[in-house]
This record gives C-alpha cells, structure tokens and sequence, in this order.
C-alpha cells in the first residue's frame, strides 16, 4: 500500500529532566502514557496515511502502548539517532514514494486534530509550515556575560513548535545539506530556512506544550481538566 502523508513522531528521548525512573514520553497524562496521548492525535487527523515512531524501544511500545491503546493507521518502527536531527534523518530516509512528512515531538500530547492538518495543509501549498504561537513576552538578545544588548520587536517573534510539516524531497535536501555542512539545528524548520526555503508559521496553541520537566507534566493535566487541551 502506498502512502502519501507520514507523521514522524520522535519517541526516543531519555528525559533527564523529569527526575522519575521512566523515559518522559512513557509517564501518565490523565491516566495514560503521554505518548499515547500523541498517537491518538495523529491517527485521528483525516490527512495522516501512517506514523512512524522514532525508538529504541519497539518491542516496550509494541506491548505497553499500542496493545493498550491501539491506533488504526500504519505503524512503523525506526531506531532513534544520537541526535534528534539524527533520528529525524533516520526516519525520513525510511519513507518510500511519501509526498508529506509531518515532524512531531512525542512529548507534546496535547496538540489537535486541527493543528496537524493546517499544518499538512501549509506544506502542501508553501512547501514547509511549522506550528507556533506568537511571544507574549519581552525577549532579550544578551551578550556573553549575561547583560542585555537589543530587544527585538515582539509583534514579530514566535514560539516555534510541532508538528511541522515539509514536501518531503525538500525536508531530504535539507538535511543533506546540513549533514554536508555538520551543522546542528534546533528543528527542522532552521534546516529548511538555510536553504533559502520560507517556513509558513502556523498557530498552534499555548496549550501544545513540551513535557520536559515535572512542573509541564502538571500544566498539561491542567489544560486537559480544564478542557482546554485538545479539540
């Protein structure tokens, strides 16, 4: 079977910063494994074909998530680099004959069924999108020891997010070229903009938060009780 759209979803992160016994993506949200929560997410989006899920840990997934909490689409399995961008590479290398990849932190449970497809929506006609929230907050730019040197024009700074979403033959070549050039991104959407590529910037939420830290596991809880979280 062939398949247009794939949601890469990076699962292969060690959460250092949670201080608990278990990867982050594996602690309970409201009753279920954070990870479960963005599959759910993902196989309910009309526009994504198939997930691959980005791990070290097939056989765990296999047993304590998709056994548990089953998902409809197509599941593939890929191993997890040193690096995200490595892992991202991994997983898009893997993808035969796909028109759209969309990329997305496992750790982020709470974004929508709306979110993704604008989205897929934006890659498809401009390219590459990525989801995000405009700033609320003063940003400082500071010099090596700490102390303000410019303030940049709030109205146009984001908080960039996931998912983020690319033509695929694009997001290839991007990462080619940052592999040519050993250069480290901090997201696909940086790699994508080095080619002279524009990132259409989608809104996403303020809700579509990380878990990195047990303060965010706490926060998410708190959007989804609130029923704020996902639509």
């Amino acid at each position: 079977m062939s398949y247009q759209v794939y949601a890469v979803v990076l699962a292969a992160g060690k959460g250092r910063r949670m201080g608990g016994p278990f990867h982050k993506q594996y602690m309970e949200l409201a009753g279920r494994p954070i990870l479960a929560h963005t599959l759910a997410s993902f196989d309910a989006a009309p526009s994504v074909d198939a997930l691959i899920l980005v791990s070290m840990e097939e056989e765990y997934i296999k047993k304590e998530i998709l056994n548990r909490y089953p998902v409809g689409k197509a599941v593939f399995f890929v191993e997890g680099g040193e690096e995200r961008q490595e892992s991202v590479w991994n997983a898009i290398c893997s993808i035969k004959g796909g028109e759209i990849a969309v990329i997305h932190d496992g750790v982020r449970p709470l974004t929508t069924v709306e979110v993704i497809e604008k989205c897929i929506a934006a890659a498809r006609r401009y390219g590459a999108s990525a989801a995000g929230m405009p700033v609320k907050d003063t940003i400082k730019e500071t010099d090596e020891n700490g102390f303000s040197v410019h303030t940049p024009d709030r109205s146009r700074l984001w908080l960039i997010q996931t998912p983020q979403a690319f033509r695929l033959p694009l997001l290839l070549e991007a990462h080619r070229k940052a592999r040519e050039d050993q250069y480290l991104g901090t997201d696909d959407s940086s790699l994508v903009e080095r080619l002279g590529h524009p990132v259409k910037l989608v809104e996403g939420g303020y809700s579509n938060i990380k878990i990195t830290t047990p303060e965010d596991l706490e926060i998410a809880a708190q959007y989804l009780r609130s029923g704020r979280g996902k639509i």
